[in-house]
């Protein structure tokens, strides 16, 4: 079974921190994938695992610090970063500013502040796949902020790559968008069904459709959509995928059959 859990790389080097660093994290439903204290080892585990996010004391081992670690990283590949730092002095802040962080926290952080951080993060450094809203008026400025509070905690869907990220239990969940098998509409809710579980979207259909654009994905009803690398067997009237029989409905019938090249 896979793990979709956001994988996240500590850097820090107080051992008693790192661990508490760990443990947190892990009973908040993260997969850490390792913890190192110095830059070096942070860059082996960088490029042996694949990790979502990185949580970086400033102040650590070696002979680079936080943000020369970072940077390094960042090198190889670009992710969220989060800074845990008991210095805030300008030079600091501004060094670490070039490396683009998602959020700069200083110690002790607390359960709830690095939980906003870590979804944010992922929030923003996803690319989203909304469909482009039209110009809406100004707000005014607790209007706006009131605003973009219930647009991200209303907001579901990010993708970043070939995956996705899902909200689920008050966190983002990771799904490879191959593994989608189809969407069930139920009203205003959407099943998004995987190889290995179900989860619960509250959005229609067509919304879910709009925010993947996975191409692989077919509309074969109004409350359909299956995904064509799944489907074991078809004919005019109805498809079986993931080993449910799904209708298609007359309307999507002709799109679907054009997806198949008749030889």
């Amino acid at each position: 079974m896979s793990d979709n859990r956001v994988r996240i790389l500590i850097i820090e080097d107080e051992a008693v921190l790192a661990m508490d660093l760990c443990d947190t994290l892990e009973a908040e439903g993260y997969l850490v994938v390792g913890t190192a204290s110095n830059g070096r080892r942070a860059l082996e585990l960088f490029q042996a695992n694949a990790v979502d996010l990185v949580l970086c004391d400033i102040q650590i081992k070696g002979e680079w610090d936080g943000i020369e670690t970072v940077t390094r990283l960042l090198a190889l590949r670009p992710l969220p970063v989060i800074y845990l730092s008991a210095l805030a002095d300008k030079d600091t802040l501004d060094r670490a500013l070039k490396t683009t962080p998602a959020a700069y926290l200083t110690k002790p952080a607390t359960i709830a502040g690095l939980r906003v951080a870590i979804e944010l993060a992922v929030h923003t450094f996803a690319r989203h796949v909304l469909p482009a809203a039209p110009a809406a008026p100004a707000l005014e400025p607790d209007l706006a902020t009131a605003a973009a509070k219930d647009t991200l905690s209303r907001e579901t869907i990010l993708q970043l790559d070939d995956h996705v990220f899902i909200k689920h239990n008050y966190q983002f969940i990771r799904l490879a968008l191959r593994d989608i098998v189809l969407l069930e509409a139920d009203n205003t809710y959407t099943s998004l069904v995987t190889t290995e579980r179900k989860y619960a979207l509250r959005l229609t259909i067509s919304a879910v459709l709009d925010r993947l654009r996975f191409p692989p994905l077919l509309r074969v009803h109004r409350s359909y959509a299956i995904n064509s690398q799944h489907i074991e067997a078809f004919n005019e009237h109805e498809a079986t995928v993931g080993g449910q029989v799904v209708p298609i409905g007359r309307q999507y019938k002709d799109a679907f059959l054009q997806q198949f090249q008749f030889r």
